[in-house]
């Protein structure tokens, strides 16, 4: 009986283990990591060491891809606190965003902005 509530227990904490806060699609550019909408991500030169340099009005057009609260690290994804205490998603290290001119799944149009500051996120 205790082997089977042990198998149990690991099937149910399997079961809750969370998924990766965003997926890969293909884009123009390839392998590119999307939000749970299907929309691009970005990441920014101008960040450094898991901390995002794209607040306030920047982060208005450049909407950062939100964490939860007790959303944990995982494999090659982590979070960041933001400038105003929120959590943000951060792909090895490097903090994610959508472009709010991206009008669908698949669009691209926010890589090399800001004199190719802004790249498309990539695996």
């Amino acid at each position: 009986m205790k082997q089977i509530l042990m198998s149990a227990a690991l099937v149910l904490v399997a079961g809750m283990a969370a998924a990766d806060p965003a997926t890969v699609a293909q884009t123009a550019k390839g392998a590119t990591l999307v939000d749970a909408a299907g929309m691009t991500l970005y990441t920014f030169d101008k960040d450094s060491a898991g901390k995002s340099a794209c607040n306030g009005p920047c982060a208005g057009n450049w909407p950062p891809l939100m964490a939860e609260a007790g959303d944990a690290a995982m494999g090659e994804w982590s979070v960041i606190t933001r400038e105003d205490g929120s959590a943000q998603w951060a792909y090895k290290g490097k903090p994610l965003y959508t472009w709010v001119k991206d009008a669908k799944p698949g669009d691209i149009t926010g890589d090399g902005f800001l004199d190719g500051a802004w790249h498309v996120a990539q695996p």
